[in-house]
């Protein structure tokens, strides 16, 4: 899908827009704005939760399985 091609692949992203809203929100308590709390809060959301969601329904192909186990 197109969608899939503008969203990254790999995990450093994810991790840098989660640090950037840890920070933001941690800015926002040192200055009492809310407003800096719920954008920081939104950015880990995002990060940890929303874009690998969209990541996964988006990609056409479903990742391999792992080895099965012998049953014998």
């Amino acid at each position: 899908m197109a969608a899939a091609g503008i969203l990254p692949h790999s995990i450093g992203p994810y991790v840098s827009l989660m640090v950037a809203g840890f920070v933001i929100g941690i800015l926002g308590h040192m200055f009492r704005a809310r407003w800096l709390v719920a954008v920081g809060i939104i950015l880990i959301f995002l990060a940890a939760l929303a874009l690998p969601l969209a990541l996964n329904v988006t990609t056409d192909q479903p990742q391999p399985p792992g080895p099965l186990p012998d049953p014998y």
